[in-house]
């Protein structure tokens, strides 16, 4: 498929975003969204839609961010499907009345109290490019299985994968339950302008903003999934060799460009001298000596951002990497050393296949470094320290931890996912999914006799 078909693809909208949105409250009102029954059934077509469309969807991907087919299918696809299946087998659990105890001196020994999970409405899931079937399905599980009726606003630059999804959910699913609206700023600005239940918005802290400043007006609440650097503090007790192997896989999937991904490299200057070897034979492991002809490395999505990584190479020194090629939005694996942390490169989320190494003097001076700074997404360290762990848990703030392996907090099902200041706002995965999207409703009942 080409750009260009994939444009002439999208369904022009014949509805105002108002009337979409007032269309999906009138089907909420008639309380068809709240049994147990009608949440699996819905949840049922998400998991077919992915099963049934593996191949055309990893296709897709592949025409947006050049992802080989096994790398689709784990991220995008699979990981997917076991968020659904996770949901399935707890929903009707985690839905179930959660009794309060009620203190004596209130309403005597029959009255009750309880929380219970209610829907609440139509919400608004905003999608981004670097993952952008996972990033846009994942939320509308829980907006789903939460009991509410959704608009999908699929990221209009990953353009394959945004015409085949909207195609696909619109076959999967009644458009009084789920509407797909695809578009740019125009469309989303006008869908900002609705009065929601609740905005899920992917993306960057710019866009943030003004999701934010929108959904004021109508005093919607609003779950924002940014980023940030997410720092990697290395230990001198750490083993570089498995270090720089993990740090490679982490960082360098997807082209690097994922909001938890590694983004910078905290090490005192022994560690650093040994580190980078390290990581460049590993960079040579995983991708062979010309990642550009490797299967397993992706590509920058559009020039915009291609030009906006390539600036940041002269950051610092390039130790490992830095061939780059415009043509083929091909930027190799990249890590710089002599970084200084007033450099380009330390000013915004990287986004990209450049990691930068930044020598400090010891952990004192690495916490410091992080608290002088937005709190990021992730914080990643590479310790066998317990002390080292307790005080980078205890005296710096991040959306998430993560010891030893880069974005494993990620792929915990258990663990909620989201960020914290300039990182974002809220949660979700998992029962933390079912939360986001529902109202928790406190009830007491005291008998009249």
């Amino acid at each position: 498929m080409t750009a260009t078909t994939a444009r002439e693809s999208r369904t022009q909208q014949s509805e105002t975003a108002a009337e979409v949105v007032g269309r999906l409250r009138a089907t909420f009102n008639t309380g068809v969204t709240r049994p147990l029954d009608w949440r699996v059934g819905q949840l049922q077509r998400l998991r077919a839609l992915l099963v049934e469309n593996e191949q055309e969807l990893t296709e897709a991907l592949w025409a947006d961010l050049r992802k080989n087919a096994a790398e689709a299918k784990a991220q995008e696809i699979d990981f997917t499907v076991a968020d659904i299946d996770e949901t399935l087998a707890n929903l009707e659990n985690w839905l179930q009345p959660r009794p309060v105890e009620v203190p004596a001196h209130f309403g005597g020994p029959h009255t009750t109290a309880y929380t219970t999970y209610d829907p609440l409405g139509v919400v608004l899931v905003i999608a981004p490019w670097n993952f952008p079937l996972h990033l846009l399905i994942d939320p509308i599980i829980g907006a789903l299985a939460a009991g509410n009726t959704v608009v999908a606003k699929p990221s209009e630059i990953s353009v394959h994968t945004s015409a085949v999804a909207s195609r696909l959910l619109r076959q999967y699913f009644d458009a009084d339950v789920l509407t797909v609206v695809e578009g740019g700023a125009e469309e989303t600005t006008a869908l900002l302008a609705q009065r929601f239940d609740h905005i899920f918005y992917t993306g960057n802290g710019t866009v943030g903003r003004i999701v934010m400043a929108a959904a004021a007006q109508n005093l919607t609440p609003v779950t924002l999934e940014l980023g940030g650097k997410s720092p990697v503090f290395v230990a001198p007790d750490a083993d570089v060799d498995e270090t720089a192997k993990r740090l490679v896989g982490a960082k360098f999937g997807n082209a690097g460009q994922q909001c938890i991904a590694p983004d910078y490299v905290l090490a005192d200057p022994a560690t650093a001298a040994a580190l980078v070897p390290a990581l460049r034979a590993a960079v040579e492991a995983q991708f062979g000596s010309t990642p550009q002809t490797a299967a397993g490395f992706g590509r920058i999505i559009n020039e915009r951002h291609f030009d906006r990584l390539a600036r940041l190479l002269d950051s610092g020194k390039v130790a490992v990497g830095g061939q780059h090629d415009r043509d083929d939005l091909f930027i190799a694996p990249t890590v710089l050393t002599d970084v200084d942390p007033a450099s380009p490169v330390m000013q915004e989320e990287i986004f990209g296949p450049i990691l930068a190494v930044v020598e400090v003097a010891d952990l004192e001076a690495a916490i410091a470094f992080i608290n002088d700074r937005d709190k990021p997404l992730a914080l990643y360290a590479f310790t066998t320290s317990e002390d080292t762990k307790s005080r980078l848990v205890n005296e710096t703030s991040s959306g998430g931890v993560a010891w030893g392996q880069p974005v494993m907090q990620l792929l915990m099902p258990g663990l909620p996912f989201g960020g914290v200041g300039e990182s974002g706002m809220g949660r979700y995965h998992g029962r933390y999914s079912l939360e986001t999207f529902s109202h928790l409703k406190g009830v007491a009942d005291v008998p009249l006799g």
